[in-house]
């Protein structure tokens, strides 16, 4: 077992010290289990056991499964998923070896996403039938298909003065009146009953429910197989048989009235026969319904298989007589089934979701021992000023174990305002982690809390304070914080999604006097407005000081088929969230996109930035939520440099459909409608909170230009190439003298010519992957050896200048490990520990996307720096041999004589030695620059080794030399081979230049040998590498056998 958890998880640790569900170091005894350990708790409801890879917490305590998933929410936790095979299984054993049966519950993520409180309470359309008239109707705007099953269900409440036969509803065709209907009427013992008419065929008059006053949901089912019919009322079946009218179907393109009988097809009603009471939600089917399918609709979940009218006051038509209201109607639901694990047999079922049930919450085990290893810590500074200024406890310390679920809408302002109070005084205390989020907690849990406000203004009070406070917590200055608890609640958006929900609750506060409210600060804005279709769906964002504004609209097509529809009037719940406050704290949330953004060659994908502000629009019918495209407009600011392209992006934050999931950035049914430097406007097909994302490309080269300068570089590559081989072949075929530097020079040439012959036919190799990567890795130890040779160059160089005491014997050895050992070793340790990465997409190279590049770059980038510092000194060493020289020869010389003189000794080494020192390569941190500076890259370095040809080939003295020997050689020879052919023969190494040293004694070669020498004397041009023409200190430096008097530096 791990004993200490990781430091990720450590530094999260100390944030939670305060907000633990686990009071003290004496709950659960602060010590960590050992693996598969139980751990006892010292209250009654807990036991905490630990699996391989999770902790789990038992609470004896039975709650309905949104209670317990609310439990472990608090703590960070989630109930177990049925999806965790082996996880389960696990559970189920240790859960049994303590003498646990029954169930528990299991994790559901459709449960999940349908909290109990957005349909337990209702504010619903209501009908008014007040006393029985002829006159008062409603007809449903609807077209009728054929059905051989239907099924009609509404809320209803009975006028208890109301004795006489009412009629629910009628539908009626033209071929035959009483098609469908519903009657009832009050028996002598209060009770309501029902009967229904299908096609003339009338069933008993059946009690259903007590005409008490109160509401009572009633469904009434039929279907034509077997006339099967059936009464529900209150869930429960009350009436059912066979036989009604089964050899007819319900016609099609019938008039279905509410509140009167038909006598002739929509109209001829009778007082008598008319409705007395209100009605609300009624639906109907072209299907029969279920038992448990009429209890989801009792319980307010709506069923759309089937559906062909549902409960929407824009598809009726209202008579002016009949009144109209709005009532909070309560749905005694839900009933859905959730999931359990039986612990004695380790199946899965399901059971109503409102039974009480022990459970299990699930941690991560690290996570769980960073919480174990915690402890007790201060009080935030925040919470306590907080706590101190209200007089009361209104975060508590430990605000995972809080309850504010049964806060009223007054209550909850109270919290909160004292929450902003403290958050925007004159001098705030700091807003850390720890503070931070227990004000996010607070948020949280009154926004999934129902809110029921006896005055309007306590809850528009309480929503002006909820955005207030979540406008400061998401403030730029914050953003070290939400990075450090993102781990816990996975970001701001969490926040989002908190408004969001907080933003439904305040649909109770419009009305006919008051169709829109509104609650804004800084950072963000919220408003919520009842408008009739047909009036613009424009929404703009306040504050702003663009020229154009950002705003998001409903299209006019769009408005026009919800009308289609029968819609007359929606919610529109607008919010946005101003740039800076989100865009900072979302700033890596981008890379999602980094797999999509493909490069093509001229440009290349570097992130994805959120630019613009966010901006939502969600719309609602007889509280339903409506799916519908809108356009949106925003401005954006990009971070990118001048040579970066800015591409916008539409997009929208998917909050994930699992519960531990935070979300993303999607573009899935977005487009770019047009975009501008400064502003894009955008088309999303369905409604969520959407940005304009920034992708930043690095512009590269065009297709033209990368043509032109690979041509550049296949022939550069073709001259450097013959070039070095030339200077290859004539430093091993005239005889140039044996030194280091020669040696060295016939490295470097051999790697250059190697590696830059692989460069030009890398472009054949892409086609076959083996090939490729072999080339890659060739090019890589060829351009090593060839930098690391540079480097023996400078080193060389750097011995002739200052004291290095180490024989030329094991110099040599030390340079052929530098220039070939090396290399060799580089490249191998990145083939081992990099093999999947190691050569690029598109070409046969090393992979700039990834890190491997810096295989190559990092040694490059230490030879040009170790290279450039020895040709400073030899450049200052060579001015100051210049100067003395100047000084001795010519000492009344002009000024412009002494500066030429300076200039040229300055510059000289600096041509001559550049390129074996690699340091035309600096060019390549330029490229990226401009192409330009591409150009001046690929010259330079592609005609290296012509460069290296004409210094130390053409124009190098030894070279010359031993050219002209091998001339005066060829004459000897021709000579000899006339006057003395027997002699030659035996002695093939006698010529002209070497009879003073090695030919017999004679007056004839004597003479020829002194005047040999004497010749050898009188030419300047024989004294080392570069002779007269350089000065006399580079030139002592470059000799490769003479030494050289070091100067003191």
């Amino acid at each position: 077992m791990q004993d200490r958890p990781p430091v990720r998880m450590r530094r999260i640790a100390w944030l939670l010290g305060f907000l633990i569900g686990i009071p003290s170091r004496n709950t659960l005894g602060f010590t960590i289990p050992a693996e598969n350990q139980t751990e006892k708790v010292s209250g009654p409801d807990s036991l905490i056991m630990e699996t391989f890879g999770e902790v789990f917490e038992y609470v004896s305590s039975a709650l309905d499964w949104w209670h317990a998933d609310g439990y472990c929410r608090q703590r960070f936790a989630h109930l177990p998923s049925e999806t965790w095979d082996s996880e389960l299984a696990s559970l189920g054993k240790k859960l049994r070896s303590h003498q646990i049966q029954g169930a528990v519950w299991l994790n559901d993520e459709e449960v999940y996403l349908r909290k109990p409180r957005h349909r337990r309470i209702h504010s619903m359309p209501i009908l008014m039938f007040q006393n029985k008239t002829d006159t008062k109707f409603v007809k449903v705007l609807a077209d009728f298909p054929a059905m051989p099953a239907v099924s009609a269900c509404a809320h209803l409440q009975w006028d208890q003065q109301a004795t006489e036969i009412s009629t629910v509803f009628s539908y009626a065709v033209s071929a035959f009146i009483n098609e469908f209907q519903l009657r009832g009427f009050k028996d002598e013992d209060g009770f309501v009953r029902f009967a229904v008419i299908l096609h003339g065929h009338h069933s008993p008059y059946l009690p259903v429910f007590r005409a008490d006053g109160q509401w009572h949901h009633f469904c009434v089912v039929w279907q034509q197989r077997n006339g099967t019919w059936a009464i529900y009322a209150d869930g429960k079946e009350k009436a059912s048989a066979t036989g009604l009218s089964a050899s007819h179907t319900v016609n099609a393109h019938g008039t279905f009235i509410i509140g009167q009988d038909q006598d002739s097809l929509g109209g001829a009603f009778k007082e008598k026969e008319s409705f007395s009471g209100n009605l609300t939600g009624l639906h109907v089917w072209h299907r029969i319904l279920t038992k448990e399918q009429v209890e989801k609709v009792r319980s307010c979940v709506p069923i759309a298989d089937g559906l062909v009218f549902g409960w929407s006051r824009e598809i009726l038509e209202v008579e002016a007589s009949v009144e109209e209201a709005t009532v909070q109607l309560t749905c005694p639901g839900p009933m859905e089934e959730c999931q359990v694990l039986e612990v004695s047999h380790g199946s899965v079922h399901s059971i109503s979701c409102l039974r009480p049930q022990p459970f299990v919450c699930r941690y991560p085990k690290e996570l769980y021992f960073s919480l174990k290893e915690m402890q007790s810590r201060p009080v935030p500074p925040l919470i306590a000023q907080v706590n101190m200024w209200a007089n009361a406890t209104v975060i508590p310390a430990n605000v995972f174990q809080a309850d504010v679920q049964g806060l009223n809408a007054s209550a909850a302002a109270r919290v909160l305002g004292a929450v902003e109070k403290v958050l925007s005084g004159v001098e705030p205390p700091p807003l850390d982690t720890g503070g931070l989020l227990g004000v996010f907690q607070v948020l949280k849990e009154v926004s999934v809390t129902s809110l029921e406000a006896e005055e309007p203004a306590e809850l528009e009070t309480l929503g002006q304070h909820y955005v207030n406070v979540a406008g400061i917590i998401l403030g730029e200055e914050n953003a070290k914080e939400w990075s450090e608890i993102k781990p816990i609640i996975g970001g701001p958006m969490a926040v989002v999604e908190n408004v969001d929900k907080m933003a439904s609750a305040f649909h109770q506060l419009l009305s006919a006097e008051k169709p829109k409210v509104t609650f804004q600060n800084n950072n963000i804005g919220v408003e919520v407005r009842r408008m009739e279709l047909g009036t613009p769906a424009v929404y703009v964002m306040p504050n702003q000081h663009q020229k154009a504004p950002d705003w998001i609209e409903v299209p006019v097509e769009e408005v026009e088929r919800l009308r289609g529809r029968g819609l007359k009037h929606i919610t529109l719940t607008n919010t946005w969230y101003r740039y800076g406050s989100l865009q900072r704290l979302l700033s890596g949330a981008g890379a999602v996109f980094e797999d999509a953004a493909v490069s093509d060659g001229g440009r290349r994908y570097v992130s994805t930035q959120v630019g613009s502000s966010i901006i939502s629009s969600t719309l609602v019918s007889d509280y339903e939520e409506i799916s519908t495209s809108v356009h949106y407009s925003l401005h954006h600011q990009a971070q990118a440099l001048p040579d970066q392209l800015v591409v916008p992006v539409c997009a929208f934050w998917n909050f994930s459909r699992s519960p531990e999931g935070v979300g993303s950035w999607s573009t899935t049914g977005c487009s770019v409608v047009n975009s501008h430097p400064e502003f894009t406007a955008c088309s999303c097909n369905h409604t969520t909170n959407f940005a304009v994302l920034l992708q930043v490309f690095e512009v590269q080269r065009s297709a033209e230009e990368e043509s032109v300068l690979k041509t550049l570089t296949f022939v550069g590559c073709g001259v450097s190439f013959c070039a070095l081989i030339v200077t290859f072949v004539l430093f091993l075929a005239v005889g140039v003298p044996k030194s280091e530097r020669t040696t060295v020079h016939k490295n470097l040439i051999f790697a250059l010519a190697a590696a830059e012959a692989l460069l030009m036919f890398s472009e054949l190799a892409k086609t076959n992957q083996g090939v490729c990567f072999a080339v890659t890795a060739f090019l890589h130890l060829f351009f090593m050896a060839a930098f690391a040779w540079m480097l023996v160059e400078g080193l060389l160089l750097w011995s002739k200048v200052v004291a290095v005491n180490m024989s030329e014997d094991r110099r040599m050895k030390f340079y052929y490990i530098t220039g070939w050992g090396l290399p060799i070793i580089i490249v191998g340790v990145t083939l081992a520990t990099s093999f999947n990465k190691y050569v690029a997409d598109n070409h046969c190279w090393l992979n700039v996307q990834t890190d491997i590049i810096w295989a190559f770059v990092g040694p490059v980038l230490f030879v040009l720096t170790v290279n450039t510092f020895v040709l400073f000194r030899v450049v200052v060493v060579t001015v100051s041999s210049a100067r003395r020289r100047s000084r001795m020869l010519t000492p009344n010389s002009s000024l412009e004589k002494q500066i030429g003189i300076q200039i040229w000794a300055t510059a000289k080494p600096v041509l001559v030695l550049l390129p074996v020192l690699g340091l035309t390569w600096v060019c390549g941190v330029l490229v990226h620059l401009s192409v330009t500076w591409a150009y001046i890259f690929i010259v330079l370095n592609s005609l290296q080794g012509l460069y290296i040809f004409l210094v130390y080939a053409i124009y190098n003295s030894e070279v010359r030399n031993a050219i002209q020997r091998m001339k005066e050689k060829k004459k000897a020879l021709s000579f000899t081979n006339c006057s003395h052919p027997i002699n030659y023969l035996s002695s093939p190494r006698n010529t002209s230049w070497e009879m003073g040293k090695f030919g017999p004694s004679g007056p004839e070669s004597a003479a020829k040998g002194a005047t040999a020498k004497e010749s050898m004397a009188k030419t300047p041009s024989h004294k080392g590498n570069f002779g007269a023409k350089m000065p006399m200190g580079l030139s002592a430096i470059m000799a490769p056998d003479k030494p050289v008097s070091r100067p003191s530096f």
